[in-house]
């Protein structure tokens, strides 16, 4: 049984522990050890704004938390709670600005079983609910062919200095939902 409920406070940890072991799995053919490990450190993790706004939630496969990932009313574009990046939690007007999609993750042993692609169309839905048309991300490379999949455009390619010096890629892109209705 496949369920989508909000992330909770208490989740946190597990979510956490969960966006480390996918990052580390599901990036090894793509990103060096050095950028994954500086993405883990510096960049990947939960924004508990998201929860706090309600806007995160958990994926769960017969009861095991299988995969995270929200959507966000605020411009802050990608980046968890360790993130130095920009960070601007001025909310968004839904007539003119994109909602942000945020931090998915699978666990890898739920990986490529449609639950990625279940949760963002759920995230795409609620965001569209609260006024949005528009929808931006900042993906990283192992997400790529999953988001073209579901209409996501690549508008640029983005290059992050990591502390540990590492430069780490990502892809920046959109989708109009008044193009492409994916829950139709």
């Amino acid at each position: 049984m496949i369920k989508i409920r909000l992330a909770n406070i208490s989740d946190l940890k597990e979510l956490n522990e969960l966006i480390t072991l996918s990052a580390r799995e599901l990036s090894r053919d793509i990103y060096t050890e050095q950028e994954t490990e500086g993405a883990i450190k510096y960049v990947l993790g939960v924004d508990t704004e998201l929860v706090e706004d309600k806007t995160y939630f958990v994926i769960e496969k017969d009861g095991e938390i299988a995969g995270c990932g929200g959507w966000s009313k605020r411009k802050t574009l990608f980046g968890g709670n360790q993130f130095s990046g920009k960070k601007e939690s001025t909310y968004l007007d839904p007539s003119k600005d994109a909602a942000k999609i945020r931090a998915f993750f699978i666990h890898p042993k739920f990986a490529r079983q449609g639950l990625g692609s279940m949760l963002l169309k759920y995230c795409e839905q609620q965001a569209n609910l609260n006024g949005f048309t528009q929808l931006e991300m900042m993906a990283t490379l192992p997400g790529v062919k999953l988001y073209r999949t579901l209409a996501y455009k690549a508008v640029s390619d983005e290059i992050v200095m990591l502390p540990n010096k590492a430069l780490l890629r990502f892809v920046r892109m959109t989708k109009n939902l008044k193009e492409f209705n994916s829950w139709g």
